[in-house]
């Protein structure tokens, strides 16, 4: 029976001592590549080679069985790629090395990653998985493919049907064996041996994060004398990612998730469930709260699956949800974060999950989410592993004021940067001197920014999706006073039964400041409105009257505002989250149309009730509340005309995204 050797190659993280002698040379110039892979390497923007590659390129070549043991993130696939193309492999037109992964993505990384290696070498990768036609594979196959890449159950359909030939097989490599075992493909790696030439007439290469039990009795069945290469000693966590876990009840455990992202704030996050049902609940909570969150499992098609680790690899998407099984094989160089909203139930799966960030030298962060029942796992995982995450206390109300101050100031910072005039910066510093500066200025915010619930909901959304908050500057001051001033809060402009074109009128800045002002004034001497309006018209006409007519100030007049402004003006009655609807217009307006597009996609309000009336041939009074949120749309139509609307708007181009519309399944605020 095979045996397990000692291990000749040992080391700590990011260290390995190998039996050869250093060499004066650096990088991978001391591993004695072939021009044509250092060209690649150098293509890739590969410098330097990880302990694990250095490690293992001398045995790989001298045709040692070997198993590797090594943090995830240390760049395995590229340590047994590069001994692939650059001495084992030749170009002679068959299948010379198979690498069997437990996941389609983790087959497909490989046969990219393994293809870059080899690109100046003249051979070919064919990745073959489940969920892909059979028939391309086929012919990809017949085309003399040197390496296959791909997962158990596709390869053995391919071996029992003929169309994938092993009898000349050169070398195995086994991909993240311990989850290849751990996922019950055990049945299936058997049945693919049987196929493959004897352990002593092919090289098999095993490599892991983890060597327990199993994988060590593996080795001892089916490899010849492997050797073990261990570079992570006693700790395999990966070691520039710090831990922590935040103690949640387990009754809103999606509630308490959102709460910890807008304290946490993560730049890019992959948060694991560990039941396929838990992930599109949990992505549809994150959505609702206004996040940029998609989910991915199994049972979703694969052209989808495709789509959205395109969209998390390149960035686009900022939040994935997903299994463990559908995230094995995500290499996101960018991720930040990997929380586990639902804790693992081994401590193995833990590693492997902590693993997709913190990779290749940077640094990560792991959260968890830990309900009384999961304390168990928690503490077995110290044991086991030496891990020991930092206990935090969920986000209290405070801390989530303070995050929405915040995003209100950087709502601020992103709308106004511009160089101010010196004549603005001095009655700004002038201000700031001001015994009651923080009164003004707070009348100031709220006279420009509007309720807070309306800013805060604005400024957190750009915040989750990570786009600025588009925020209009303030018109040009003019000196003419508005013929009718208002005092206290100003009135919902162009409610349905006032005058529309006083409606559009935007208020300048002056005005803007001179209302504020009386408001505060009548908080403290509680005069009767009639007689502040009153007293307030007679002074604004004695100084008309006293003014020379040769001193007085030409009124400029106001810019003219852009045409998404004016839309967006002019449809604002209906546009408000919180606006007053009587309950005649509220029955009438019962329909609810959905649009498929958003924030995200850069739509205005204005912009789509312009589209919604002139498309549809409807009064402006027809066009009820329009609610953008992140992804999509919903609009207040009348019932008996939904249908047509529809109609009318299918297919149509809004911002580049043709529209999808039906009807709402529910009626959302």
């Amino acid at each position: 029976m095979n045996t397990l050797e000692t291990s000749v190659t040992t080391g700590t993280a990011g260290t390995a001592s190998t039996p050869s002698a250093p060499s004066e040379a650096s990088g991978f110039a001391a591993m004695n590549l072939s021009q044509d892979v250092l060209r690649a390497l150098d293509d890739i923007g590969y410098t330097t080679p990880t302990p694990v590659q250095e490690a293992t390129y001398p045995l790989a070549i001298d045709g040692r069985d070997i198993i590797v043991q090594a943090r995830t993130g240390t760049g395995k696939t590229a340590a047994f790629g590069i001994p692939l193309v650059d001495k084992i492999v030749n170009r002679e037109p068959y299948v010379q090395a198979l690498v069997l992964a437990p996941t389609r993505e983790l087959a497909l990384q490989s046969q990219r990653e393994i293809a870059r290696l080899g690109a100046h070498r003249g051979m070919s990768t064919v990745a073959v998985y489940g969920g892909a036609p059979m028939g391309k594979q086929v012919d990809d196959l017949k085309g003399g493919a040197q390496i296959v890449s791909g997962t158990p159950g596709r390869v053995l359909d391919h071996l029992k049907r003929g169309t994938l030939d092993a009898s000349r097989l050169r070398v195995l490599v086994l991909d993240e064996m311990d989850e290849m075992l751990s996922m019950g493909f055990a049945k299936e790696l058997n049945a693919i041996l049987d196929f493959l030439p004897e352990p002593t007439r092919r090289q098999t290469m095993c490599f892991s994060a983890t060597v327990d039990g199993e994988v060590r009795r593996h080795a001892q069945r089916h490899m010849n004398n492997p050797q073990m290469v261990s570079l992570s000693s006693d700790a395999i966590g990966v070691a520039q990612i710090s831990h922590h876990v935040y103690m949640v009840s387990g009754a809103d455990r999606a509630g308490d998730l959102v709460r910890i992202l807008e304290v946490e704030d993560p730049e890019s996050a992959l948060i694991f469930c560990n039941m396929r049902s838990e992930t599109e609940r949990v992505a549809g909570s994150l959505k609702q709260a206004g996040f940029n969150a998609d989910w991915l499992n199994g049972d979703l098609p694969q052209r989808d699956r495709e789509r959205i680790m395109a969209d998390t690899r390149e960035g686009r998407l900022r939040y994935l949800v997903a299994t463990d099984v559908a995230a094995r094989g995500i290499d996101i160089s960018h991720l930040t974060h990997v929380i586990n909203y639902t804790f693992p139930e081994s401590a193995a799966v833990y590693v492997h999950r902590t693993g997709r960030t913190g990779r290749a030298g940077r640094t990560g962060c792991a959260i968890s989410l830990v309900s009384p029942d999961e304390l168990g796992r928690l503490y077995y995982l110290r044991l086991e592993y030496k891990i020991t995450p930092v206990e935090r206390s969920l986000p209290t109300q405070g801390e989530l004021k303070t995050r929405q101050e915040i995003d209100r100031v950087a709502m601020l910072e992103s709308a106004f940067t511009h160089t101010p005039s010196a004549a603005d910066l001095a009655i700004a510093r002038r201000l700031l001197t001001h015994p009651a500066a923080d009164q003004i200025l707070a009348g100031m915010l709220h006279t420009f920014l509007g309720t807070h619930d309306e800013v805060d909901e604005e400024a957190a959304a750009a915040r989750r999706s990570r786009r600025p908050t588009a925020m209009a500057p303030a018109p040009e001051l003019t000196s003419e006073p508005d013929p009718a001033p208002r005092h206290g809060p100003p009135p919902r402009r162009g409610r349905p039964d006032g005058d529309r074109d006083a409606a559009r009128a935007r208020p300048t800045r002056e005005t803007r400041l001179r209302d504020a002002l009386p408001h505060e004034q009548q908080l403290r001497e509680q005069q009767p409105r009639e007689q502040r309006d009153r007293e307030q018209r007679d002074r604004e006409q004695r100084a008309r009257e006293q003014r020379p007519p040769n001193d007085r100030v030409t009124a400029r007049p106001a810019p003219q505002p852009t045409a998404a402004a004016e839309q967006e003006r002019s449809h604002e009655p209906n546009t408000s989250e919180d606006s007053a609807h009587d309950e005649s217009n509220a029955a009438r307006l019962s329909g609810i149309l959905y649009l498929n597009v958003g924030k995200r996609d850069g739509v205005r309000v204005g912009e789509i009730a312009r589209l919604v009336r002139e498309s549809c041939q409807l009064e402006r009074e027809q066009v009820g509340r329009i609610r953008v949120r992140d992804r999509y749309t919903f609009v207040d139509v009348p019932e008996e005309r939904l249908d047509a609307i529809i109609e009318k708007l299918k297919g149509q181009q809004l911002n580049d995204r043709e529209l999808a519309p039906e009807r709402a399944k529910a009626a959302r605020n």
